[in-house]
């Protein structure tokens, strides 16, 4: 433990003076190393100071581009994106709602524009990197899927990307409903089981596990069949799918 000494303290014997002389040529062995340190390091600064303001003057530069691109490009062109797209939402929202010759009609105008404005391939085309031409993407996928273009929709729907837990699950099962169109099961099982788990949740979970057990029964794939089915009956009991679990159940277990 170490002992406080009064100012002007004197050892009194050799072996005190001999500690002294010892703890003082540490602690001036100490500063000199701080000292040495310090001025190797200030050396440095000063060989390289022209680099490092270079360094520097290059990361704002950065930041200020970054901030300029956002303020001055990036956001008018988003908001320009999005104003052009208004109405193509608006013709593919319309035939969904719609049926027959009609709902194709506008599904076509949704893709290809209408009363001056962009479509959703017009989006793509002209606004890559926005926002709203991922989301036309999504919507372009769709789009052709119901028009019956499936090569083009998993075209589309497989470059769309999104963090978004039910959009993302939903255009990896478009991909899905666009394989079984083209008479390919097997691709079909396996887009549907990846959107089942991409992003659990209660709506998109139930729905492609469903349609990944009626795709594995057709083709003899009876246990994985069941598999899917006990998921939706003991993990999503209240989803409008689990009402369908027992008469596919009774099948996969019955060719099981």
């Amino acid at each position: 433990m170490a002992t406080y000494k009064k100012k002007g303290y004197k050892p009194s014997n050799k072996e005190e003076q001999k500690k002294q002389v010892e703890e003082e040529s540490t602690t001036a062995e100490v500063f000199n190393t701080l000292d040495e340190g310090a001025g190797r390091t200030e050396t440095w600064v000063a060989e390289n100071q022209k680099y490092i303001y270079i360094i520097v003057a290059v990361a704002i530069i950065g930041v200020l581009g970054y901030l300029g691109y956002n303020r001055f490009v990036s956001e008018p062109k988003e908001a320009d994106a999005a104003n052009e797209m208004a109405q193509a939402q608006n013709y593919f929202s319309t035939a969904i709602r719609s049926n027959g010759a009609e709902s194709d009609s506008l599904y076509n105008l949704a893709l290809n524009g209408g009363e001056g404005k962009y479509g959703f391939l017009d989006i793509i085309d002209n606004y890559g990197g926005t926002d709203a031409a991922n989301l036309a993407k999504y919507n372009a996928g769709f789009a052709f899927l119901n028009t019956g273009k499936y090569q083009e929709a998993i075209d589309y729907l497989e470059d769309f990307k999104s963090d978004d837990e039910i959009l993302a699950a939903l255009a990896v099962g478009g991909i899905g409903d666009a394989f079984m169109q083209l008479d390919q099961p097997e691709e079909a099982l396996s887009y549907y089981n990846e959107a089942a788990s991409l992003r659990e949740n209660e709506f998109t979970t139930p729905k492609f596990l469903l349609k990944a057990a009626i795709t594995a029964l057709k083709i003899g794939k009876a246990g994985d069949a069941e598999e899917y089915l006990l998921k939706i009956k003991d993990e999503y009991p209240d989803a409008a799918e689990a009402e369908e679990v027992p008469v596919y159940l009774g099948q996969a277990q019955a060719n099981n």
